[in-house]
């Protein structure tokens, strides 16, 4: 045996893909969605809807379009990931068809299928054209420039229920805010990766917190307050909070310093504060929050938060199953911002948990990939988009349980809305390509290729 072979390293052990178990996923997710669209046929009408096999088979198609992007592109990615996508995107396809049963001159599960449609079709484009994820590094300042001018322009339209955050042209309308949290994640990642140990090691020491230079925090600190000054025009609480946790999350994962946390949760608290006490649409959230039930004591009826708790408490453990909820009487936003009360009043406490848990997962295997790669942008940059959902699931939740205040934004995948199905559908690709890089068995050495970044550490 020659030297070189006796000191040539073992060969990395190989790692399953796993594909075939995400296509075994896959095909559960569609029946799932398949014997729920039918069960509500059958409670609503006693017969299974007509259209059932085209909706399974428009679902189980675009699923399987995801799996081979995925299989041919991203073969080492999470096998979890697409499968609780299709999942939760065909649940809320299910109940956006049932609350469609109850409201005739307003039918919404076919456009919420074509946005689904549309959102597969990005996942798939974004798997196949995004090679390697530390490529979004170089287009940081490019894509807070995008995020912003996204912010700036709604405020130019007429509100819609007190907020403005939508664009509407002809019959066409959309957020454009829900694109903006993908652009400033990456911005955000990029960022702190370049300058997270400037960040960590230097700076003023005030009392037990050691503060960066102003050269250094200044300029993602100035990002975030034109993006919460711009949110604070528009009105639109929910969304100022998503960015701001982003912001906080992603600085504390940069830097390891728990004071973060509790600098972002004080001015978390004072800004909540001032913006419910000034702004009339805020205040009136913060009313119904602090007494749900003051509007039934006056002789006007429950309002939305109170009759979701009245819906939530007439699921109990099992449900009073799909079709056979009165959660409609909710109001206008029953098919966006309060579907979680349907799902708890139809599929109660144990299909509520299941929902939740399908959040949690997606989550954690967003973190777990994060945690598995080396380059920090990419770890910035797993954690970031994993807590935009987790965010986003916490304050919708909390909001329609009565635990903080309503604030008027989709639940992810589950509930009425092009834009926030369409961007949740980018986040899960960006997810699969981070998680693919993680999970490689023989990761590319970094001197056989350089991807130069954007930001050069600043100093």
């Amino acid at each position: 045996m020659t030297a070189t072979t006796a000191e040539a390293p073992p060969p990395a052990p190989r790692l399953p893909r796993r594909r075939g178990v995400e296509l075994s996923l896959l095909v559960g997710a569609v029946l799932i969605s398949v014997f729920g669209y039918a069960a509500v046929g059958l409670a609503r009408h006693n017969a299974v809807p007509h259209d059932v096999l085209r909706y399974g088979a428009g679902l189980g198609v675009l699923a399987l379009l995801a799996h081979l992007a995925v299989r041919f592109r991203a073969p080492c990615a999470d096998p979890l990931l697409l499968p609780i996508a299709v999942l939760l995107n065909g649940l809320g396809l299910v109940l956006i068809y049932r609350l469609d049963q109850e409201t005739p001159h307003d039918i919404a599960a076919p456009v919420q299928l074509i946005w689904s449609t549309l959102g597969v079709a990005l996942f798939i484009t974004a798997v196949l054209l995004l090679r390697d994820h530390r490529l979004l590094q170089r287009y940081a300042y490019v894509s807070v420039a995008a995020a912003l001018a996204l912010m700036l322009v709604p405020i130019f339209f007429p509100a819609v229920n007190g907020a403005r955050i939508w664009i509407r042209i002809g019959g066409l309308s959309f957020q454009p805010g829900e694109f903006a949290k993908i652009l400033l994640a990456v911005f955000f990642a990029a960022y702190l990766a370049a300058n997270h140990t400037t960040l960590a090691s230097t700076g003023r020491r005030i009392w037990r917190m050691q503060l960066p230079t102003g050269r250094v925090l200044g300029p993602v600190v100035a990002i975030w307050l034109i993006s919460v000054a711009v949110l604070v025009l528009e009105r639109d609480l929910g969304t100022s909070l998503l960015f701001f946790g982003l912001f906080v999350i992603m600085l504390y994962v940069a830097t390891g310093r728990t004071g973060w946390i509790a600098v972002g949760l004080t001015l978390a608290g004072a800004g909540a504060v001032a913006v419910g006490l000034l702004e009339p649409h805020v205040h009136g959230r913060v009313q119904d929050w602090l007494d749900p039930f003051a509007t039934i004591e006056a002789g006007q009826g429950p309002s939305q938060v109170a009759q979701s708790l009245f819906a939530f408490a007439a699921g109990g453990m099992l449900g009073t199953g799909l079709g056979l909820g009165h959660s409609t009487l909710i109001g206008f936003a029953t098919k966006s911002d309060f579907i979680l009360a349907t799902a708890g009043e139809e599929l109660g406490l144990v299909g509520l948990t299941g929902i939740l848990m399908l959040y949690a997962l997606m989550v954690a295997r967003g973190f777990q990939a994060g945690l598995c790669l080396r380059d920090p942008f990419g770890r910035l940059l797993a954690v970031g988009l994993a807590s935009i959902i987790a965010l986003q699931v916490f304050v919708i939740a909390g909001g329609v349980m009565g635990l903080i205040p309503l604030t008027g934004m989709a639940m992810p995948f589950l509930a009425q809305g092009g834009s926030s199905v369409v961007t949740n559908w980018i986040i899960v690709a960006l997810l699969i390509r981070v998680s693919d890089s993680a999970r490689r068995p023989s990761p590319e050495p970094a001197d056989t290729e350089v991807l130069v970044p954007a930001l050069e550490e600043d100093r």
